[in-house]
């Protein structure tokens, strides 16, 4: 069982897909990566996922986000299995689904849960920067269904963050009021910030969204 953690280097790889021979790291290129994991094909749960992603596919792109998921089966039965997502969630599968038969992805991001099952992995998310490394980790159970639109805002946040010196509150959303973070002085603030802040606490300042910077 892999032991990554927030702030690792991505473990690159070499990966059979649905959409050809990968190789991760040239795949993500310059762009965020959200990599996701499958317990198995011809699953109902996952059929709706997969359905979702396809149908968010314009999400991610305006984000500069990749995407690429991941089960134990083979090419063949992937195939067949998007013939179904595509039917029964009315899209079309646009993104590489990796055949990890010898669960090779798998064991190197700790997507195999040994006290659910030896060989199906959880519904695992990552995901990664440009620089390469993982910038959130969340594992949902094989009977829970996941929320596309929450990672879609986490990386809003994570986009926002890497360039500006703020950080999300809770339930934030893109558009919303941000917090200013503690590192910054009130001098520096001033400069910063020019659509002002609001001083709730001394630690507490909120500002309007600044412009996402690069």
């Amino acid at each position: 069982m892999s032991e990554l953690k927030l702030g690792d280097k991505a473990p690159n790889f070499d990966a059979e897909t649905s959409e050809g021979k990968i190789n991760f790291y040239d795949y993500l290129g310059d762009s965020w990566g959200v990599l996701f994991s499958h317990p198995a094909d011809y699953t109902p749960v996952c059929t709706t996922e997969l359905g979702t992603v396809a149908n968010y596919k314009k999400e991610f792109e305006k984000r500069n986000v990749k995407v690429l998921a991941l089960s134990v089966d083979g090419l063949e039965s992937h195939k067949g299995w998007i013939k179904d997502i595509n039917e029964t969630q009315n899209t079309t599968v646009n993104f590489p689904i990796i055949a990890d038969e010898d669960k090779k992805v798998s064991n190197l991001y700790g997507m195999i849960h040994p006290k659910a099952d030896d060989t199906q992995t959880v519904r695992s998310v990552y995901v990664i920067g440009p620089d390469k490394t993982i910038k959130l980790m969340i594992t949902y159970p094989a009977s829970t269904g996941r929320n596309f639109d929450e990672i879609l805002r986490v990386i809003d946040s994570l986009q926002l963050t890497a360039y500006n010196k703020v950080a999300t509150p809770a339930n934030w959303k893109h558009g919303e009021d941000v917090v200013i973070s503690p590192s910054v002085t009130n001098e520096e603030a001033d400069k910063m910030f020019p659509n002002g802040y609001k001083t709730l606490k001394p630690y507490l300042r909120m500002t309007p969204q600044p412009e996402l910077k690069k």
